[in-house]
Formats: structure tokens, C-alpha cells, sequence
């Protein structure tokens, strides 16, 4: 039988337009842009300067603090300069930029660790080259993964869930990574188990993915505490909230993490990337990102390195279409617009999808007619009608005090209202000013 949550949540249309293709490797650009704002915490300070010759491999920027993640070099090549620029979404940013190396570029220095050394690190050492390969939960978040395996003492990890739901339309770089690269993935996920002590590792993967529910079933065989769970078609079941509830049965309650009802959820990707630290010493320099898009000549799931301009991966993909109306980073319930194509892509950069101008517009809003439809697609019970009223009119105490920091943001209520308000917008207003105020 295949498990979901229990509230709320919506069925749009797949638009998996490029399930199924194989994962190719985009070109080293001339240029790399790298930004120092990576990951859900304080941005990393580089430790390079102008001039500097940089290894692949090699740390460019330091953490920020404990809630951060160093950034790395994806090349081989020479700092060019460190200067300010515009992130994806048009904010200043600072930025290394590198020139790779005309050969040898993707070189790397470094031997796999052998299966001995493996086995031998503890779960505090497993931790610390994760936290020193700058790994981020790859399915959107970007919380630095080292934070979320450091568990806190009096708490006990009883799962691990690795998200193989991939539930945002258009998205298929979690699918494709399952297909080709389970065994390392499964490898990963035993690295994260040892890191927490979990008993029981359990993988979801949504139906419409039989190919890499068939890889990762057969890549887990052998290991009798590893399960796969084939999860109903609804978004947004990648959710870590509703990802528990669609695995366990457990319910992690307002204002609690995970970890208190003994859960520690991540990524396939994320788990991809720690097999990688672990046995290649390689840190988090690149990652598989889908670009896609009904009029795109070459869409596909791309190897992409860090810091490539958004530019490249589109010009790669065949070029951007002339009838494009928006370009979103990351799927188009949870991800943003673009507005610069010249910047890099990012550790949390998940799909480019090309929108024509027609997808693209606001339907005129209309008044509100109480039809409740935005409360029932509501994964978290809230009231998003009432969130945008009191947005309206300043009240962000009474938001607060109505539970809207409990809002995920996964765009439900905007998709379902029939009056096309912008109520993950004002929901976004809200808890900005709330934040602000705090």
C-alpha cells in the first residue's frame, strides 16, 4: 500500500519532462562565480585572495560560524578577484571568481580513503569531514548537514529518512542520481546512520519513479535495516514534516525538530555528496541540477560545477527559448524567479525550469469568496485566507499568535485558491516582518 501524510496537500501536473535521461557532465565556463552565501546560516568568509592558485578540492571560504559550511574549489585555476555581485534572484552578494586552469582543470590530488580507514572513524569523525566538505541538504533547504547530525544529548536517533520523493513538478535530478548512482547513495546513507547511531534506515521514494525504487532496492539487499517505502504522487511530500508522517506515522509537533521525535531526515543527493566526502575526499563542489522547460531544445539533468553561470547551463541545454517568460530556480511551486543569469549556480540550485509567457502571468486576484479551499491544501492545518487578511493590515503580532512561522511555504494555498491571491506572498511578508521584529 503506498503511504502518504494525512493532511492537505495537491496533485499538479508532473511535467517530468526529463525523466528517464542520463546525467551528462556540462562544460568547465571560462569563468566560475562562486558565491559566500550557500547554505541556511551565516555566510562563509573567503580565505583566498586576488592572484591566488587554488586546487580542487581546496577551501576558499571558511564557515561562517557553526550554523555554515566552508565552500571549495570546483577547479583547478587562479583567483581572479573577490568583488560584490548579484545573486540569481538580482542581491548583491559577495563572490570568488576563478579562472580554471586551460588543463588539468578537473585534476584532483587526492586518494580515496580505503574501506579500512573507512570503518575505522568514529561517528564524531564521520561528522567532521562532513563538516569540512561544506555538505548542505541538497533537496532545497541547505541547512548545513553537519548541524542536523550532532545529536543533542538526551535525544536518540531512531530513523533515518532519506527523501527520494522529489514532488516538485518538472524536477528530475533526484530521479536521475537514484537510477545511476544507488550504490553510492546507499553508502552515503550507511555513513549518515553510523554518524547518529540510527537503527533503522528507511528510504521514500514517490511511485512514478519505478527505476530508481528498482536501483535502490536492489543497492539496499544485503542490508537488513535499510527499507525502501513507495510514497503516493502528492506534493509536497519531500516536506521533511510530511515525509515523517508518510514513514513513521509520526507527527513532529509545532515548534519541535525532528530529532525530538527521534528523526533525522536527508536528501538522496545529500547522501550522494557525503559517500563522496567520506570514501573520495571530495568536498561539495557540484551537483546534479535539472534544467527543463516545454520549448527547451536540450533539456536534461546536468553535472554541474559550483559557481557555473546560470548562462552556460541555459546556453548548454540549447539556448533559451524566445517566447520565455520567466526562468525559476528550483521548481516552480517552491523556486524563485531569476532575474540574473550571470551569476553562479549554488550547492542548493535543484533545477532551472524556462516558463513561457503564457505559464508565466498572474491571473488577475479577486476578492475572497470563503470556500475553504486554501485550508483543506493546507499540509499544515493553518488558515492561509486569514494570514493574508491580517497581512494586509499590518498584523503580524496576530500572525504570529495564528501559528504562521509554522508555514513550509510549499505554495499549496496560492495553487489551490480560485481567486489567484497571493497568499504565499503575504505569508512570506509576514513572517519577513516578523523575523525582522524578532
Amino acid at each position: 500500500m503506498l503511504k502518504t501524510f494525512r493532511k492537505g496537500g495537491i496533485h499538479p501536473p508532473e511535467h517530468k519532462l526529463t525523466a528517464g535521461l542520463p546525467i551528462i557532465n556540462v562544460p568547465v565556463p571560462e569563468e566560475l562565480f562562486i558565491l559566500t552565501s550557500q547554505c541556511l546560516g551565516k555566510p562563509s568568509t573567503p580565505v583566498v585572495k586576488a592572484g591566488d592558485r587554488v586546487a580542487r578540492g581546496e577551501m576558499i571560504a571558511e564557515a561562517g560560524g557553526f550554523v555554515g559550511a566552508p565552500i571549495h574549489s570546483p577547479v583547478n585555476g587562479i583567483v581572479k578577484k573577490i568583488e560584490k555581485i548579484r545573486n540569481p534572484q538580482g542581491l548583491w552578494q559577495d563572490a570568488v571568481i576563478i579562472t580554471p586552469d586551460e588543463q588539468n582543470h578537473l585534476e584532483f590530488n587526492k586518494s580515496p580513503r580505503t574501506n579500512e580507514e573507512i570503518d575505522s572513524l568514529t561517528p564524531s569523525e564521520l561528522i567532521s569531514i562532513i563538516a569540512g566538505a561544506g555538505i548542505v541538504g541538497l533537496g532545497g533547504a541547505t541547512f548545513p548537514t553537519h548541524v542536523k547530525l550532532r545529536v543533542p544529548e538526551g535525544k536518540k536517533a531512531e530513523y533515518l529518512l532519506i527523501n527520494g520523493a522529489e514532488c516538485e513538478p518538472f524536477l528530475t535530478c533526484d530521479d536521475a542520481l537514484m537510477r545511476v548512482n544507488a550504490t553510492e547513495i546507499i553508502l552515503g546513507a550507511s555513513i549518515l546512520q553510523k554518524a547518529i547511531g540510527a537503527p533503522k534506515v528507511i528510504i521514500g521514494i514517490e511511485e512514478n519513479k519505478p527505476e530508481a525504487i528498482e536501483s535502490i532496492s536492489f543497492a539496499i539487499k544485503d542490508k537488513t535495516c535499510f527499507s525502501v517505502v513507495r510514497l503516493k504522487k502528492k506534493y509536497p511530500q519531500g516536506s521533511e514534516k510530511q515525509l515523517i508522517q508518510a514513514l513513521t506515522g509520526r507527527v513532529v509537533p509545532a515548534g519541535m525538530l525532528p530529532i525530538d521525535i527521534g528523526c533525522v531526515v536527508d536528501n538522496v543527493a545529500t547522501a550522494f555528496s557525503v559517500y563522496n566526502a567520506v570514501y573520495n575526499q571530495l568536498p561539495l563542489v557540484e551537483r546534479i541540477i535539472t534544467v527543463t522547460g516545454f520549448n527547451l531544445d536540450r533539456p536534461g539533468n546536468f553535472r554541474v560545477l559550483n559557481g557555473t553561470p546560470l548562462s552556460s547551463l541555459l546556453e548548454f541545454a540549447g539556448g533559451i527559448p524566445e517566447n520565455t517568460g520567466k526562468i525559476i530556480a528550483g521548481g516552480p511551486m517552491m523556486g524563485r524567479a531569476v532575474s540574473n543569469l550571470a551569476s553562479g549556480a549554488t550547492k542548493g540550485l535543484s533545477g532551472l525550469v524556462v516558463l513561457p509567457l503564457k505559464d508565466s502571468l498572474r491571473k488577475k486576484t479577486e476578492r475572497c469568496i470563503r470556500c475553504s479551499a486554501c485550508i483543506n491544501a493546507c499540509p499544515m492545518g493553518l488558515e492561509p485566507y486569514l494570514f493574508m487578511q491580517l497581512a494586509e493590515n499590518n498584523y503580524w503580532d496576530d500572525m504570529k499568535s495564528h501559528g504562521v512561522m509554522n508555514c513550509i511555504e510549499c505554495g499549496c494555498c496560492s495553487y489551490s485558491c480560485p481567486s489567484s491571491r497571493p497568499l504565499i506572498d503575504m505569508i512570506r511578508l509576514g513572517k519577513n516582518e516578523l523575523r525582522k521584529n524578532r
